[in-house]
């Protein structure tokens, strides 16, 4: 089961966030800037399967943005590669250009 979905810049910026299980905002912070720092210190030659407390992150990269999804032990992770990749995909073909203009996608579906 998916437990939570982020999209984040190089930097280190959330640019969206879905969770599907209850956290508590302040939690979220933290939780959101550990799963950050993990992710985005790994270098590309890493596998893109990180254990991470109760839950394993599967992220793939896209030019400056990264997608985290946050999963339950039980989920497969390559299920879950490819759901990302189909994601990008699918927003890729509906606005065009969606890695590079990642804020205006936040936006529409989000505002």
């Amino acid at each position: 089961m998916i437990k939570f979905f982020l999209m984040v810049n190089k930097q280190g910026q959330t640019r969206l966030s879905r969770y599907y299980e209850h956290v508590e905002i302040n939690k979220r912070t933290v939780l959101e800037a550990e799963v950050i720092k993990n992710c985005l210190s790994r270098s590309k030659d890493e596998c893109s399967f990180v254990e991470y407390k109760d839950f394993k992150l599967v992220y793939r990269q896209y030019a400056a943005l990264f997608i985290v999804v946050g999963i339950d032990q039980t989920e497969n992770e390559m299920a879950v590669y490819e759901l990302i990749h189909n994601f990008v995909e699918v927003l890729d073909k509906y606005f065009s250009r969606v890695v590079s203009e990642t804020e205006s996608v936040t936006k529409y579906f989000f505002s």
